[in-house]
């Protein structure tokens, strides 16, 4: 018999998070991640992906991944240390790297992994990290692992992280120190002050940390914020995923030869989870080769991205201050953009809310993700969408 306990637990918890408008409903595709989906036999106009190139449906990937299927079969049998580790897994760690502008790079099984891999791969509990009060959860997350003092400073706020790197520094309670942020921040869409960073990590001797999920194949001609900024000669550790811009599955660290090295010997989930199947890893060095050779897709984001938010600007409503294609559109109450998102749904558009936890209270949002295969025609049908629902719901005049 299962614990009543353990009912009682989770019934009035689930119970709380509906009536706050809190919980959150998960809604399968019966259809690629595209620029249109289908929900439950309903054609919606997608914003809510993070496929930003569209290469999660490119041909070009689909036919790398089978025929690597083909040869390699469709798992790699094994943990990277021991027989995982297929050419195929080399040659995209070589290809990562040359992308990043790094001596070299290692892939892991997402790039939640990367963040427990790397910063617990490197950090420990005589150790310090300075951590923008929004990053990631999987920063968080990772932190924790490592059992070093975490030390949050205000979000970009440059006073505020040289304030506590000297104290930090002057303190001589650490062995290391790292400074860690998102290159974008996911929710906002704004970009962290990377340059800033960098100077206040030279004058206190900090390990530099950035985690680009966001900003590969978006920011610096598609080669990400620390490139974007000119910073690939300061900056420690890149974190990267495959499966936003990249279009596919996995995450890796960039950065000099023998961090990578340490890693492959040192980092957990390298040594005790089975290596990505060979099809991602074909389909991601497809994909890199693709943004490598023309900044078409990324330009073509760029595009749709600005007239999008153009739209939804002119309507009136509050977009925030995204410097990326990410495009939040803030509501407040959590029950009321639960409610906005519903009503999108309803009239062809899928755009998820998003609510407490993930952001702070009383600005939840509809965070919306226009990408490359988008068309002209898609999106100014989702913004005739918004102005429909924004005018029925009293959010706009």
């Amino acid at each position: 018999m299962t614990s009543k306990l353990l009912g009682h637990f989770l019934q009035e918890n689930l119970s709380e998070l509906k009536s706050k408008g809190l919980y959150n409903v998960i809604h399968p595709l019966q259809s690629a991640n595209g620029p249109i989906i289908t929900i439950k036999g309903k054609e919606l106009i997608n914003l809510s992906s993070n496929n930003y190139l569209g290469l999660a449906t490119d041909a070009r990937l689909i036919a790398a991944a089978v025929e690597a299927t083909h040869k390699f079969g469709v798992g790699a049998g094994a943990v990277r240390s021991i027989n995982g580790t297929l050419d195929l897994h080399v040659k995209l760690e070589q290809k990562l790297a040359e992308f990043k502008h790094t001596e070299a790079a290692i892939a892991y099984q997402s790039g939640f992994n990367c963040n427990m891999a790397a910063i617990s791969g490197v950090m420990d509990k005589d150790d310090a990290i300075l951590s923008d009060q929004l990053n990631h959860a999987s920063i968080i997350d990772g932190c924790r692992l490592s059992r070093a003092k975490i030390i949050a400073f205000n979000h970009s706020d440059i006073d505020d992280l040289r304030a506590k790197a000297k104290q930090a520094k002057e303190s001589r309670l650490y062995k290391k120190i790292m400074v860690i942020t998102d290159g974008v921040f996911s929710m906002d869409g704004d970009i962290a002050k990377l340059p800033e960073i960098a100077e206040v990590a030279e004058e206190f001797e900090l390990i530099t940390y950035v985690d680009d999920a966001h900003g590969s194949g978006v920011l610096g001609k598609g080669a990400g914020t620390v490139k974007h900024f000119g910073l690939s000669d300061k900056i420690d550790f890149q974190i990267g995923t495959l499966s936003k811009a990249i279009g596919v599955v996995g995450g890796y660290v960039a950065g000099r030869q023998d961090l990578i090295d340490w890693l492959k010997v040192r980092s957990r989930p390298f040594l005790f989870s089975t290596a990505l199947p060979p099809g991602d890893v074909a389909a991601s060095i497809r994909a890199i080769e693709i943004l490598m050779s023309s900044t078409e897709l990324h330009d073509k984001l760029w595009d749709n991205a600005n007239y999008f938010k153009k739209g939804l600007r002119k309507l009136g409503f509050d977009i925030g201050h995204s410097d990326t294609p990410i495009t939040p559109c803030i509501i407040g109450e959590e029950q009321k953009a639960q409610e906005f998102s519903k009503r999108l749904f309803e009239e062809g558009v899928y755009a998820k809310a998003i609510v407490l936890p993930t952001v702070p209270k009383n600005t939840g949002r509809v965070r919306n993700m226009p990408i490359a295969a988008h068309t002209t025609e898609m999106l100014d049908r989702a913004v005739a969408i918004y102005e429909k629902v924004g005018k029925e719901m009293g959010i706009l005049q």
